[in-house]
């Protein structure tokens, strides 16, 4: 069976309507895609952060004529770019094999591999993280995931105690733990990221009790018992910012600190904030990206 695929770039604030438009006319599915390489995150807990500009992919079926949607969309107000608006067929296949050919395996330093559930690790006595893509942040092909598991690939050490602060699908904390650590604290103010963080440790086998998750108001309140030998936290640059002395309290004297999500541009003023409670290291660059890194001053 073939289908007919309906592309058009619409600002996100004029969404609402033209869904319901698209629907009006049979439309059976209606996708939302970056439509300007626009990194979002979400910043309060159970919300949906969009793009300022969407790529709407709408699926019809394929004896529906398109004409008079055609030519309202054409007319419509909220779409600004009109050469944005296609209309092709789409011949049957197996869409969830499409769709799993687009993720592949990825490596990250010498030893550490984070592979899909659907492919045989290419090298089984690495370390390999199984995981697939979900709800929560991470799946290590964003640069800063990437940028946190080299640098957690070179600094782990077997039978140390590490923190994952802002733990979205747990990638960080799962590392930690393969890569040696006794001990993984993962908090996160979302929700959705614990259960991920969950249900991804449960799937490479850590063994109960070496990961433990929390939202942030849920921490123990004892800080000295909650004292890391390392700490990362792949957030934004404002949270970084704000939590600088917070995060300073849960790390060891002569402990390292690693932190991305951050803007190149940003780089800078964390590094001399840090520097209260951190020798910092050079930033490291990756894209538009930055890595910042340091060890605790006793």
């Amino acid at each position: 069976m073939a289908w007919q695929q309906l592309r058009v770039r619409v600002r996100s604030d004029q969404i609402e309507p033209l869904e319901q438009l698209i629907l009006d006319y049979g439309g059976l599915s209606i996708s939302y895609l970056d439509a300007d390489d626009q990194p979002v995150f979400q910043k309060d807990p159970g919300s949906t952060q969009l793009w300022d500009l969407v790529d709407l992919v709408c699926l019809f079926e394929k004896e529906i004529n398109l004409d008079k949607l055609l030519l309202l969309l054409q007319q419509h107000p909220a779409i600004e770019d009109k050469e944005s608006l296609t209309l092709k067929t789409l011949e049957d296949q197996v869409w969830e094999r499409s769709w799993m050919s687009d993720f592949k395996a990825m490596q990250f330093g010498e030893r550490l591999w984070v592979c899909p559930s659907w492919q045989k690790p290419p090298e089984p006595n690495a370390v390999n993280i199984m995981l697939d893509p979900g709800l929560a942040f991470g799946s290590g092909s964003h640069a800063t995931t990437s940028m946190c598991l080299q640098w957690l690939e070179k600094n782990i050490r077997d039978d140390i105690k590490v923190i994952d602060y802002g733990c979205g699908s747990g990638i960080l904390a799962i590392a930690a733990a393969l890569l040696g650590a006794a001990q993984v604290i993962a908090v996160d103010n979302d929700p959705q990221a614990i259960t991920a963080t969950i249900e991804n440790a449960k799937r490479n086998n850590i063994p109960k009790g070496v990961i433990e998750t929390y939202l942030p108001d849920q921490l123990p309140d004892n800080p000295a018992g909650l004292l890391s030998d390392i700490l990362v936290a792949n957030i934004l640059a404002e949270p970084l910012m704000q939590l600088a002395e917070d995060l300073s309290h849960l790390v060891k004297p002569q402990g390292q600190i690693a932190l991305s999500g951050l803007l190149a541009e940003q780089a800078d003023g964390l590094l001399e904030h840090y520097g209260f409670w951190f020798e910092m290291d050079k930033a490291v660059m990756s894209e538009e990206w930055a890595r910042l890194s340091g060890t605790r001053l006793n």
